[in-house]
């Protein structure tokens, strides 16, 4: 139970998951819970459900646009429900019920091996299928503002280092050679394997560190951002959800949609949303970047490394 500040009547506790959200606002246009929303509100909270993972959903301002309503009514809307505010009502929203970690390649393995080799093709197929959907969803959802600044951190910063572990290194490797191609001072936080603090002590305010994690989340990649956060350095978070426990150490964030019957988690989109960072930066730095290309191609053939 949650005691009311005022008068100290006891109030129900508020809904503790997605699921139970959705519960209690049919419950409230039934008329059968003590809660009374207006149809704004109403509308507006059925609105968000639908939203889901959106990124839209990560700021007020951005959903309260999203929604074409005030941001007071979100906020309002919050406490009626019985949250402390925005934050704790967003948390709840995007909260979902987890697979334990042990698990997690277990259950995503079960389907890729159980397949005989008479559907093999069909499986082939779903997964080019699921990824090319993630990949459209990526494309037509994200974030503008949010994909121009991180396009700015990255060109402008004096030093970008990158860091993450295990399959997201391959991220990690990809993302630190696309951009030294084109600017200089581009790394992996720890190259060559000497030490993430050591890394992190060799930056400053102005440089940016680039982290890559999704669910199940690594605790390694989350303490190395909040170290980073906590210094004052700009952080780029390459992640899933916007309720990953990595959101709160970003200074920019970008959502990536992974799920696929790939028997682990799937890196389609995020080398797709890496290609499209790349990019966006070269496009940014204009002149420099191109200068980069043709001194690169003139070592490249001065040391006669490629044949055709």
């Amino acid at each position: 139970m949650k005691a009311n500040e005022n008068n100290d009547v006891q109030m129900p506790m508020p809904p503790q998951t997605a699921e139970q959200l959705r519960a209690l606002l049919v419950e409230i246009k039934q008329g059968k819970s003590s809660i009374n929303l207006g149809s704004k509100a109403a509308r507006a909270l059925g609105q968000i459900l639908e939203l889901g993972a959106d990124q839209s959903v990560l700021k007020i301002t951005t959903l309260a646009e999203r929604l074409d309503i005030n941001p007071s009514t979100l906020t309002r809307l919050a406490r009626n429900l019985g949250y402390s505010g925005f934050t704790d009502f967003r948390n709840t929203l995007l909260s979902e019920s987890l697979t334990p970690v042990p698990a997690f390649y277990t259950r995503q393995a079960q389907q890729a091996l159980q397949a005989s080799g008479s559907d093999l093709s069909d499986r082939v197929n779903q997964l080019a299928a699921e990824n090319k959907k993630n990949i459209e969803y990526f494309a037509s959802t994200f974030d503008q503002a949010e994909f121009d600044q991180t396009l700015k951190l990255l060109g402008d910063a004096p030093r970008v280092r990158i860091y993450a572990i295990r399959q997201f290194l391959s991220m990690a490797m990809f993302l630190s050679y696309g951009l030294g191609m084109i600017r200089s001072d581009v790394n992996l936080l720890d190259a060559p394997g000497l030490g993430t603090a050591e890394g992190l002590a060799g930056m400053s305010e102005s440089d940016v560190l680039v982290v890559f994690s999704c669910s199940p989340y690594s605790k390694q990649v989350i303490e190395v951002c909040k170290a980073a956060h906590s210094s004052g350095m700009n952080t780029v978070v390459i992640t899933d959800r916007a309720s990953s426990p990595l959101v709160e150490f970003a200074t920019r964030t970008i959502l990536v949609p992974h799920l696929t019957s790939f028997l682990s988690n799937s890196v389609t989109t995020f080398a797709f949303c890496v290609e499209s960072l790349i990019n966006g930066v070269a496009t940014r730095l204009g002149d420099s970047a191109e200068a980069a290309l043709q001194r690169r191609d003139e070592m490249i053939n001065s040391m006669n490394i490629e044949t055709l």
